[in-house]
């Protein structure tokens, strides 16, 4: 080992994230803003995109006071592709060049009767407006993003997927269980978007990285947010660690795969679902 290397903060610093730029789109949902609040405090100047204007801004003020970095928040629909070159030219106007691009946007479409609908009587319409979001979305964001990003020899991209993208879920699990008081499932679509979501990053990963750009996917299993005892009782039963995650036990990987401590990691899936797809 090289001496003049060995200093007090040489691998500690590799997690600052001080004068980059990062774009979270989904960023006012559930795990949106957790993921946002962990790149501010960081170091991260964030721009928090998302479809409800308030709820951007709101979040965009509560990062800039908390942390002290600059925040922005701005309205996307990630499925509108016409949407998207226009607002990224104004994330790095206003905030500077993206360093960081988290594709973590997925929806339940518009009517959660039809998203819940089984595989048998499931609508096209449903099934396109859910992949238009979860997986359309994700690939137009980071063509444009990372198309910026190579030009300039660096960047990482960090796409959310699912464990029910990388493995079936157990409907048993399902019989009499609830989120905010109605029966779920897990429907086909979500699973095949969040499938498509590792390949994506993969082919993205070979496509970019001798460029610069880095791809990884962070893969989160069960968020407790609103499910049933009886749903969590199941759902615990199938995982090594015996509960749940919390939404702030994702954070720490979207961090490392952001920084530097990951320079050398592209391609990979990052599973945080406390072993359930061990077993």
């Amino acid at each position: 080992m090289d001496s003049d290397s060995l200093k007090p903060g040489f691998s500690k610093n590799l997690f600052d994230l001080s004068g980059k730029v990062a774009v979270v789109t989904g960023g006012a949902g559930i795990l949106g803003q957790y993921f946002c609040a962990a790149l501010a405090d960081h170091g991260a100047s964030v721009a928090v995109v998302d479809q409800d204007p308030r709820r951007v801004d709101e979040l965009a003020k509560l990062l800039s006071k908390t942390f002290g970095n600059p925040a922005v928040g701005y309205t996307l629909d990630v499925s509108e592709h016409s949407a998207i070159a226009p607002l990224i030219d104004r994330v790095e106007m206003e905030l500077g060049s993206i360093d960081i691009l988290h594709n973590n946007a997925a929806t339940k479409g518009g009517e959660l009767e039809r998203f819940f609908e089984p595989t048998e009587s499931y609508s096209p319409d449903t099934w396109r407006e859910i992949m238009a979001v979860n997986l359309d979305g994700a690939f137009f964001m980071a063509q444009e993003v990372g198309g910026r990003m190579a030009k300039r020899g660096r960047g990482s991209i960090i796409q959310t997927a699912s464990i029910y993208g990388i493995m079936g879920p157990d409907q048993r699990i399902y019989e009499g269980s609830e989120y905010m008081g109605r029966e779920i499932n897990t429907p086909a679509v979500y699973s095949a978007s969040k499938a498509g979501i590792v390949g994506l990053s993969r082919y993205l990963a070979t496509y970019w990285g001798s460029q610069g750009v880095r791809v990884n996917t962070l893969t989160p299993g069960g968020v407790s947010s609103g499910q049933n005892n009886m749903f969590e009782v199941r759902y615990n039963s199938r995982i090594p660690l015996g509960r749940m995650a919390m939404a702030e036990e994702m954070v720490g990987a979207l961090i490392f795969l952001a920084s530097d401590a990951a320079r050398y990691v592209t391609g990979q899936n990052i599973i945080v679902d406390g072993g359930l797809e061990a077993w």
